[in-house]
């Protein structure tokens, strides 16, 4: 079937050309369209949304919220601009657990609405009758339990005085606190007023218009905030507290916590050099400022990319900028997410294959072809392990997988080897200048997989049978299992590593291993690649060498813990409790859990624990992971 795309009435019809085959000029790429296009066709159907959007779409969003830190709940006023079809009577909004207390038109007239039956991951419809609106005022709160909200008491901050509010919207928890059509098809421009108690500052992902507020009655400040580029609705994100800034460069600086902020600025001095070597790779940066804020320990990714304001957790911070490889990540999404983003979730791929990608490239660029080598084939390693886990026919290895909403499994690093398979196939300068004119062809738009296909096929292959046959495009995108045709990367660049680990199995001493001088990328291939079992002392022995238990850097640690536990290792026990209880990063937390509760009747009893003291502190995106495993 042919992808089609529907224009409702008042749509900018300049944003869908497409043939343009080369890049824009860089006053052109930065353009925006008000009103981004609705994608129609079965491919693009988002069954994670209630939004009907061919009949009516939430073009603009205006937030007037206050935060009430012991009620635990944001409220007032969402403002929402409509475009519909002529005869259009009702627009349907996503809602989750809302509170709904009145909607009117932009007169003030009331409009009917309801609420319609909920479900445990979509939440429920919000349909509002229209009676000719096209602008409509929504008066609600959110629940004190809104899923995309973690409120933090100040025991849980870095500070330990104030309390912190941050929220994680994707993949589709922002109608937790925001009703809107939250359909990553359905890009929306958006404004806010937010209220907060003093001395809390608020930051959000866009324009920050009044940095230091304004104020707002006694004892509280408001800040105001503008998006006026169309955007996924996942991607408006706020964060309030006790926040510091300090500026990186021209255009990039850092939000944290003033105890936090001189080790996460240190951590972060590359970010102005990788912004600009984004930008040599595949195009002008067009969101104004790049800026991030650490936050707390509890916030359950490595990173978000925000729009303008990248969210990341404090875990990255290894005192040698060895896992600043986080922040090229949450930067690459500027380009492949947030200007070209998913339509719907079962083509998150087209997110986060073409991120990891795109990764790599800035890490390369930066910190030469060796440490993009070495982390490449770390993915690899990953993508492996996930594909003997899941099994090599499991549809959850499709890059196209529509088995869920937030459905994870490999994309990241399956969809990086497909795209750097393109890459060695066609060459890389023929596939840079390719995949530079997709994100300008695709600006503020979304995309499905059928679509990209579509489009690389009549801007890259151009009807080149022999080449068409080689690249496999149909059986990488919606077959299981790993392609016969895919790069694999050079293993040789770990070869003093493996050398390494054979000498160890062979007996040899851990303090004969070059461990110290090593990149973090080489440590953590050769904790991984030991044996999974391993006498205590064995692992006592390699405690002893390398500080094992002590390490500051996350990853490293958190591959040591899985070693051990797995191996119950007793001593390695507190380590685990400081790291659990001291950060709330998903991709840490399930997989530790999971290891003890492997671990039989002395694994369980440590899970239990540790999760009754750890639970109250982690975000509901590790909670609904950790809680089918400790049970």
């Amino acid at each position: 079937m042919r992808p089609s795309i529907l224009v409702l009435p008042l749509l900018a019809l300049t944003a869908c050309s497409p043939t343009v085959q080369t890049a824009a000029p860089e006053s052109a790429a930065a353009a925006a369209p008000v009103t981004a296009p609705i994608l129609t066709g079965a491919d693009a159907v988002d069954t994670s949304s209630y939004a009907r959007p061919a009949e009516a779409r939430v073009t603009h969003v205006a937030l007037d919220l206050a935060a009430d830190f012991a009620a635990k709940r944001l409220s007032g006023t969402a403002t929402l601009d409509i475009d519909a079809v002529a005869d259009a009577k009702e627009i349907v909004l996503d809602a989750k657990g809302l509170d709904i207390r009145a909607v009117t038109d932009d007169r003030g007239r009331a409009l009917p609405f309801a609420l319609g039956a909920a479900d445990d991951a979509r939440g429920a419809p919000l349909t509002v009758q229209l009676q000719g609106a096209r602008r409509i005022r929504i008066a609600y709160a959110s629940a004190p339990g809104a899923e995309a909200l973690q409120w933090l008491a100040p025991a849980q901050t870095a500070g330990k005085v104030h309390p912190f509010l941050f929220s994680q919207g994707q993949a589709i928890l922002n109608r937790s606190w925001i009703p809107t059509q939250d359909s990553p098809g359905i890009r929306q421009t958006w404004e806010a007023r937010i209220v907060v108690p003093e001395p809390l500052k608020a930051v959000m992902s866009g324009e920050r218009l009044t940095p230091d507020g304004e104020p707002a009655g006694a004892g509280r400040r408001a800040f105001r905030f503008r998006m006026d580029k169309p955007v996924a609705p996942y991607l408006i994100a706020i964060a309030v507290g006790d926040i510091a800034f300090q500026p990186l460069g021209p255009r990039t600086g850092v939000y944290a916590e003033p105890a936090t902020l001189p080790a996460a600025a240190a951590e972060l001095v590359d970010t102005e050099k990788m912004v600009a070597t984004a930008e040599g790779l595949y195009g002008p940066y067009r969101w104004g400022r790049y800026d991030m804020i650490v936050l707390p320990p509890a916030f359950p990714y490595g990173g978000m990319e925000n729009p303008t304001l990248t969210f990341l957790t404090p875990t990255f911070i290894a005192g040698d900028r060895s896992l600043n490889g986080l922040v090229a990540h949450e930067l690459a999404h500027s380009w492949s997410g947030n200007l070209v983003t998913n339509a719907v979730w079962a083509d998150s791929w087209l997110n986060e294959g073409f991120t990891s990608y795109f990764e790599n490239r800035i890490m390369e660029a930066l910190y030469g072809p060796r440490r993009a080598a070495q982390e490449a084939w770390l993915s690899w390693a990953d993508m492996e392990a996930s594909l003997k886990e899941l099994g090599p026919d499991a549809p959850g290895t499709r890059l196209h997988d529509d088995s869920g909403a937030d459905s994870g499994g490999i994309v990241y690093d399956k969809g990086a080897t497909f795209l750097r398979t393109l890459e060695r196939t066609v060459g890389r300068e023929r596939f840079d200048a390719y995949l530079t004119s997709y994100f300008d062809r695709h600006a503020f738009q979304p995309m499905t997989s059928a679509r990209f296909l579509a489009d690389l096929r009549a801007n890259l292959i151009r009807g080149d049978a022999d080449l068409e046959r080689r690249l496999l495009l149909d059986q990488w995108v919606y077959q299981p299992g790993l392609p016969a045709n895919a790069a694999r990367p050079d293993a040789s660049v770990f070869a003093p590593v493996d050398q390494a680990v054979a000498a160890f199995n062979a007996g040899g001493a851990a303090a004969a291993v070059p461990y110290a001088g090593w990149t973090t990328a080489e440590r953590l291939r050769f904790l991984n690649a030991l044996p999974r079992q391993l006498p205590q002392p064995r692992l006592a022995e390699l405690d002893a060498a390398f500080k094992l238990s002590d390490s500051g850097n996350a990853e490293t640690l958190f591959a040591w813990l899985q070693l051990a536990l797995a191996n119950r290792y007793e001593p390695a026990v507190p380590a685990a409790e400081r790291f659990l209880l001291g950060m709330g990063r998903r991709k840490f937390v399930s997989p530790l859990f999971e290891t003890l509760m492997g671990q039989g009747d002395w694994g369980q009893p440590i899970a239990r624990r540790l999760y009754a003291k750890a639970r109250p502190m982690y975000h509901a995106v590790t909670t609904s992971a950790v809680d089918k495993v400790v049970k």
